[in-house]
């Protein structure tokens, strides 16, 4: 259990698990002495709300569950209490399934409090089973439609199942050589700057002489570090003396130099009353200072834990319950060092903290602060959040999302220096209900741009591909013998492309990488026309018999310009060309006023007059058959001239195919040095 460092038997402690009892279940309690009628059976619950009051609740479970049995079935109303008070101890000891189990039980037995529609809510979420919260957070909110928990409780429910489908670009995985199998092990923590060692809290059996938690009944919690050696490999984890005690100690923040801890310490001296605290120790020759409580309330009897140092070492965020000025549950606060002393502390406010628990703090390398909520929006449990406070000094909260929020408990995030990559703990999947840690990173966005260089046949050009980003970057790239291409990409650039071939017209095309959140390789093919003959243009298309161009003409001819704006220093002949059909006079007459409509297009786009020519060919220039049409139209042969006679050889559905090919409009070069001189 992550919060078991926070719970400790006979003490206030105990209200630092995960969901705090409230107010309402600790009425409950005081309600079943009343309604007992067998003494045997009395006796006995009035023990066991006695552990269930101190917060021992894996023993007060079951005993609470071999008592029900004994209590009739008319009293159903003091039955579905005791159901009740078995699904908050499981709720506590995170066994979610058997927590949701018996709420439904005490909900069948007429369980009236309407808090039990909160936390059933709550553990639905965890669950998975966000339909059902969702009814059951309305539920709760037809008692108390203000409450702040439970109106962002539904909004997650309701969002949820759409949010677990957008996971973030982290990758993550069971980091094995921390975990065992028998024990949780959770909240690691770089030491200093360095990456190569780390401390974590871990309840792994140290000897036969280790303390249970009265409250878990598992072991209480230490300290543990490992380093990684020559190999770049993690060693076995060793066990701190300096910091641990009998009871529990863990959760440790470090100095960026990594000569200062912080950690979580339960108050060990049974002659006192358990209090939880945060100590600090230095490090001085390789030796660790005996470990002292830092000062931060006037009152000592306050709990603390959880800490936090920024990087300077001048502010530590941590965790407190302060009744008079938490928000609800578990609040994070700060407090900053002048002259050696904290200073009075700052709860983080609204933004942070919520009606729910924040927890688990830990300050990045840059500066950014995450930490752990049930709260806010999210999966369900604990998820991490990100923070950082704006322009103004707002703090702005962000779900870190999947995969490293589930709806399990997520928490304890420590980041390497390089701010992209390291470790948190979660229990999902885990059937034991234990804590493991695992790795993240957030893999590098890489992008490229791949394709071909072609003639309009689309045979691979011997060509020159340049990129120019506006960052001024330039980088040029000769194409493989099969014309292709492939360029790496800087994120956050504009580019501007441009292939180029001796003999043939330049072409350019653009991209950007600005917006990307993912990943890419783009796509970019270039077919470059040839200078030295005419190239078809395709998808150019009149009305019959007319010259008017049809919309879709328009998009080739677009094309054109941006070949035209390609390459400034050419001036072409625009050629329209018809079948046979009709008279040859009509066909000169009606292909002149096609080329000229073309070119009236073009010049409407920008491109100046004196650089193209219309040529109307009517039926004179029939299409000389070349390889590409050969392989096209298998009945053709290269070097057929699309004659009259020629396709009145062919029978009816070959006439109209070499027609189509005949009707076309072309362009080609006249000169290469305009403007130049």
């Amino acid at each position: 259990m992550i919060d078991s460092i926070n719970t400790v038997s006979k003490s206030i402690w105990h209200t630092f698990v995960r969901v705090s009892l409230s107010r309402n279940v600790l009425l409950v309690a005081l309600l079943f002495g009343i309604l007992l009628s067998a003494c045997n059976v009395e006796s006995r619950l009035a023990k066991a709300d006695q552990l269930y009051s101190e917060g021992i609740y894996h023993k007060v479970e079951k005993q609470y569950i071999s008592l029900v049995g004994y209590i009739p079935n008319k009293k159903k109303h003091l039955k579905s209490r005791i159901y009740f008070k078995i699904a908050e101890c499981n709720r506590i000891l995170f066994n979610m399934r058997k927590a949701e189990n018996y709420y439904n039980r005490a909900l069948k037995g007429g369980f009236r409090d309407s808090v039990i529609y909160l936390h059933l809510a709550k553990t639905q979420m965890v669950n998975g089973n966000y339909a059902s919260a969702s009814r059951n957070f309305e539920r709760f909110l037809q008692k108390k439609p203000t409450h702040r928990e439970a109106l962002d409780g539904l909004v997650s429910a309701e969002r949820a199942k759409e949010l677990l489908r957008q996971p973030s670009r982290y990758k993550i995985g069971i980091a094995s050589e921390f975990n065992t199998n028998r024990s949780s092990d959770f909240s690691p923590a770089f030491v200093g700057n360095g990456d190569d060692l780390l401390m974590f809290t871990t309840n792994r059996d140290v000897s036969k002489k280790q303390k249970k938690s009265e409250v878990t009944g598992r072991l209480n919690f230490d300290i543990y570090s490992v380093r990684k050696n020559n190999s770049n490999r993690w060693e076995k984890p060793v066990y701190l003396r300096e910091f641990n005690l009998s009871d529990d100690d863990g959760v440790c923040s470090f100095t960026s130099d990594g000569r200062t801890v912080f950690f979580t310490r339960v108050s060990a001296d049974d002659n006192l009353p358990r209090s939880v605290s945060i100590m600090t120790s230095t490090r001085s020759g390789g030796e660790w200072s005996e470990p002292q409580p830092i000062v931060i309330f006037k009152d000592s009897s306050i709990n603390i834990a959880h800490p936090a140092i920024s990087p300077d070492g001048q502010d530590l965020y941590f965790v407190s319950d302060f009744a008079t000025q938490s928000l609800g549950g578990k609040d994070i606060f700060i407090s900053h060092k002048n002259n050696g002393v904290w200073s009075v502390p700052e709860n983080l406010g609204q933004n942070i903290n919520t009606t729910g628990n924040e927890m688990f703090p830990s300050v990045a390398p840059d500066g950014s602060l995450y930490f752990a909520s049930d709260g806010h929006a999210g999966f369900g449990g604990l998820d991490i959040y990100r923070a950082k406070r704006d322009s103004n000094g707002i703090w702005q909260v962000t779900n870190m999302m999947a995969p490293i929020n589930s709806p399990n408990d997520d928490f304890g995030i420590t980041f390497r220096s390089n701010a992209a990559s390291g470790y948190f703990s979660s229990n999902r999947g885990n059937t034991k209900n234990l804590d493991n840690i695992y790795w993240f990173e957030l893999p590098e966005l890489t992008y490229a741009v791949e394709g071909t260089v072609s003639d309009e046949n689309g045979l691979p050009l011997d060509a020159i591909v340049k990129l120019i980003g506006n960052d001024g970057s330039i980088v040029k790239q000769r194409v493989k013998r099969n014309g292709t291409y492939r360029i790496k990409l800087k994120p956050n650039v504009n580019y501007v492309m441009m292939a180029s071939n001796r003999g043939h017209l330049n072409s350019s095309k653009s991209l950007s990488t600005v917006k990307e959140k993912d990943s890419k390789v783009f796509k970019n093919d270039f077919k470059l026309p040839s200078i030295s003959k005419p190239v078809k243009m395709e998808n150019i298309f009149y009305e019959f018999g007319q010259w008017n161009l049809t919309p879709e003409s328009q998009k080739e001819l677009d094309n054109l310009v941006k070949l035209l704006n390609d390459n400034p220093n050419i001036t072409i002949e625009l050629s329209a060309h018809t079948d046979s059909v009709g008279t040859a006079e009509s066909n000169m007459e009606l292909s002149q006023k096609r080329a000229n409509t073309a070119v009236e297009y073009l010049i409407g786009k920008g491109i100046a007059k004196d650089r193209l020519v219309p040529k109307g060919y009517g039926e004179s220039q029939p299409v000389v058959v070349d390889a590409f049409l050969a392989k096209r139209y298998g009945f053709l042969k290269e070097g057929n001239i699309l004659t009259p006679d020629f396709i009145a050889s062919l029978p009816a559905d070959y006439q109209a195919i070499c027609n189509q090919i005949n009707r076309r409009t072309e362009f080609r070069v006249l000169r290469t040095t305009y403007n130049l001189f």
